[in-house]
C-alpha cells in the first residue's frame, strides 16, 4: 500500500526511550549552544543536551567570539608585549653630565631642568584601573605602574605590599623608594644601571613584576578571606 499517493513509505527510525520526554515549555537548546552569563552552565547529563548528543562545550561560542577568561589573557598579553616594545625602544642610555652643576651626572627625567634632554612620555592603559606611565630622558628613564584594585580589600593588600617592597628599595636597586603621584610603584633606571646589568634582563624583570603583581594580591585576598571564614566559624559555634 502506498502512502497517499507518494511512492512506499520509508521505514521509520524507531523513538529512543532511554531518555525522559520534554516536558510542555521546556526550553530546546539547538547544538553548541552555551549557558547565559550568570546561570548554570549546561553540561552533557542534563536532558535535553543529551537529545541532541552534545559531546562537549566548545572554548568559543558558535560566532568565533573567545571566552571572557580567554580575551581578559589575551588583553593581558598584549598591554605586557606593548610595554615591552617601549621599553626596549625608550632604553636607550648613555652617560651625560648635568648641564646645571659642573662635574655632576643626574637623573635628567627626575631633575627636569633641560627640556631638551627629555623625550614625550608614553601613557600605556589596558583599562582605568591599570595603566603604566615610561617617562624617557637622555640619561635615564622613570617607569611608574598602577595595579589594578577591584574593591576596598585589594586597595588595602596592594598598599601594604608595594609599601613593604618600597622600604626596601635598595634591595631592588632600580625600585623608587617613593611612587610617582597617582601611581603605585616607580622604577628608576640609569645609565648606569644599563652599563652594569643587562638590558634584556632589566626589561624581564619589570614585566615579571607586573605579571606577579596580581598573583600575589589574589593570593593575599583569598588567605584573608579563608581566615576570617574560619574565625567567623569558631566564634559563632559558642552561639549553636
Amino acid at each position: 500500500m502506498t502512502g497517499y499517493g507518494r511512492g512506499p513509505p520509508t521505514a521509520s527510525r524507531p523513538r529512543s526511550t532511554s531518555h525522559p520526554p520534554l516536558t510542555p515549555g521546556a526550553l530546546i537548546l539547538p547544538p553548541l549552544a552555551l549557558a547565559p552569563t550568570g546561570e548554570t552552565p549546561v553540561t552533557g547529563n542534563h536532558p535535553i543536551v543529551s537529545r541532541y548528543r552534545i559531546p562537549s562545550l566548545p572554548s568559543a561560542d558558535p560566532r568565533g567570539r573567545p571566552r571572557p577568561s580567554l580575551a581578559m589573557a589575551n588583553t593581558l598579553r598584549l598591554y605586557l608585549t606593548c610595554i615591552r616594545n617601549t621599553l626596549e625602544a625608550a632604553m636607550c642610555l648613555q652617560n651625560f653630565p648635568c648641564q646645571e652643576v659642573e662635574r655632576h651626572n643626574k637623573p635628567e627625567v627626575e631633575l627636569k631642568t633641560s627640556p631638551e634632554l627629555l623625550l614625550n612620555p608614553v601613557l600605556i592603559c589596558r583599562n582605568e584601573a591599570e595603566k603604566c606611565l615610561v617617562e624617557t630622558s637622555i640619561n635615564s628613564i622613570r617607569i611608574s605602574l598602577k595595579v589594578k584594585q577591584a574593591d576596598e580589600l585589594e586597595n588595602i593588600l596592594a598598599k601594604k605590599f608595594l609599601r613593604f617592597l618600597s622600604m626596601r628599595a635598595e634591595a631592588f636597586q632600580v625600585l623608587r623608594r617613593k611612587p610617582v603621584q597617582g601611581y603605585d610603584i616607580s622604577f628608576l633606571i640609569t645609565n648606569y644601571h644599563c652599563e652594569d646589568m643587562h638590558k634584556h634582563k632589566l626589561i624581564d624583570f619589570i614585566v615579571q613584576f607586573m605579571e606577579d603583581i596580581d598573583k600575589e594580591i589574589s593570593e593575599l585576598k583569598l588567605s584573608v578571606n579563608t581566615r576570617g571564614r574560619l574565625v567567623a566559624t569558631e566564634f559563632l559555634k559558642q552561639f549553636i
